[in-house]
């Protein structure tokens, strides 16, 4: 059964920092490029950022500068290290793998960015 279980969500001060991580059970980790997502209420979700299996780095444009994605294989969990946080950032962020014809994706955690 694979699971992805993101986690280190919660509520920030504007220009604080948060790190979420997403835990892979049930895949062989290395193979697959994992990415971030976020939907905020009322918006289309959206890609936050991504690495591949190589550890090819892709950003939105929104978020670069900020937020760094890493990958611990050996850990089975992505990290995705959010600095400089706006109120725009709030959204429910989501861990996406994908693989050949596998796809798949956690429960999300919540990130509100308010004062």
């Amino acid at each position: 059964q694979v699971q992805l279980v993101e986690s280190g969500g919660g509520l920030v001060q504007p220009g604080g920092s948060l790190r979420l991580s997403c835990v892979a059970s049930g895949i062989r980790f290395s193979l697959y490029d994992i990415s971030w997502y976020r939907q905020a209420p009322g918006k289309q979700r959206e890609l936050v950022a991504s690495i591949t299996s190589g550890r090819s780095i892709n950003y939105a444009d929104s978020v670069k500068g900020r937020f760094t994605i890493s990958r611990d294989n050996a850990k089975n969990t992505v990290y995705l290290q959010m600095n400089s946080l706006k109120p725009e950032d709030t959204a429910v962020y989501y861990c996406n793998a994908v693989w050949g014809l596998g796809d798949y994706w956690g429960q999300g955690t919540q990130v509100t960015v308010s004062s």
